[in-house]
């Protein structure tokens, strides 16, 4: 086929498979995060199978660990909010002081007088209220959403332990026999770059939550943990997720304190603790495994947020990290994974024709089960 038909038949891939997240994402997104559980789960599976455990009981309690693990998460941010309600007359009055302390400074650098700044907030209450209002039901619907989520993960992530080798199996019967040993180096790599990336977030967020949670309780700042476990989870969220996280870590100070001293202070813990993970700690753990360069990054964050908010986001990342080990080992979408990946051409092909040729990824053989 000519090269303009050729392209335009990748480009139409892209753009169906996108439309298919976006339709089916309340039927996909629990099946891709359980496959992806699963994954992590599986050495605990093996582990349990070479210790001569019945199958599903080798299944059940890894699944159990898991929930447990979500269940201390959960009690953890349920006494920390109990924490907040029960200082909720404190919080009303340092945020009345904070108000006061910012209609100042606006009545300062603007012509508009403290009794003009409420009119003005006066006059948008309602349209806020009605906002808000229209915004319950939605956020009803969301909850009921999550709980359908949460219920049906175990049920997937059990399926998928139990019929692995059936899915395997329909794998490889995809393609033909020659390109089998490629199929097996892809399946093993993407296994591989999956455990490692999850399990180093894991290992992230107990870090990030000891270093900022820590060092803010030690200094003083009220809620510490809990501004620490907030930033460490929002943080798996590339780029977009820190930010986020620098934002409530800000609120939940301003609430507790009327001085502005803490939130510069949890702002430079939080971008020394940052700038540790970014340079030492995390490149030392995942970013070994997962090479996406920035701009790709920033775009899947944006696109699985759009397409299924927080978990799409969540998922962005190892997705499109699968997504480069395939591309990688075909030939015909090869220059796709040369566009996900972060290693620059040592030369400009303008200049360079070697620059220009697409060369086979070396993988190192491996297993999938022994």
């Amino acid at each position: 086929m000519p090269l303009t038909v050729r392209r335009s038949i990748e480009l139409l891939g892209l753009v169906l498979l996108t439309a298919i997240f976006y339709i089916g994402r309340s039927i996909l997104m629990p099946i891709i995060m359980a496959f992806f559980i699963s994954l992590v789960l599986l050495p605990v599976f093996r582990f349990l199978k070479k210790r001569k455990f019945p199958e599903a009981i080798a299944i059940v309690i890894p699944i159990l660990l898991v929930f447990l693990l979500l269940g201390g998460i959960i009690w953890f941010f349920s006494a920390q909010v109990g924490s907040l309600v029960a200082d909720f007359p404190k919080i009303k009055s340092n945020v009345s002081i904070h108000l006061n302390t910012l209609s100042n400074w606006v009545s300062g650098i603007t012509h508009y007088s403290t009794k003009e700044q409420l009119d003005f907030l006066n006059k948008n209450t309602n349209e806020l209220l009605s906002f808000a209002g229209k915004r319950v039901s939605t956020f009803a619907l969301t909850l009921s959403s999550i709980f359908v989520f949460v219920g049906l993960l175990p049920i997937y992530i059990y399926l998928i332990l139990f019929y692995k080798d059936l899915l395997l199996r329909f794998i490889f019967m995809w393609f033909s026999e020659e390109h089998h040993s490629n199929v097996k180096d892809a399946i093993y790599e993407s296994e591989l770059i999956i455990k490692s990336y999850l399990i180093g977030l894991l290992i992230q967020i107990t870090y990030m939550t000891v270093l900022v949670g820590g060092i803010l309780m030690i200094i003083g700042i009220k809620h510490a943990l809990l501004i620490g476990v907030i930033f460490a989870i929002l943080n798996l969220i590339p780029y977009v997720g820190a930010l986020m996280g620098n934002v409530i870590g800000v609120i939940l100070t301003m609430t507790s304190s009327t001085e502005l001293w803490p939130i510069f202070t949890v702002l430079g813990v939080i971008a020394g603790v940052q700038f540790l993970d970014n340079n030492i700690l995390m490149p030392r753990i995942v970013g070994s495994k997962v090479k996406i360069n920035a701009l790709f990054a920033i775009l899947g964050v944006i696109v699985g947020g759009s397409i299924a908010a927080v978990p799409g986001m969540f998922l962005s990342m190892p997705i499109i990290a699968v997504l480069k080990v395939i591309f990688d080992r075909t030939d015909m979408f090869r220059q796709w994974g040369i566009l996900l990946g972060d290693e620059r051409p040592e030369h400009s092909p303008m200049i360079f024709p070697e620059s220009r040729k697409k060369r086979a990824v070396v993988s190192k053989p491996g297993k999938i089960d022994e």
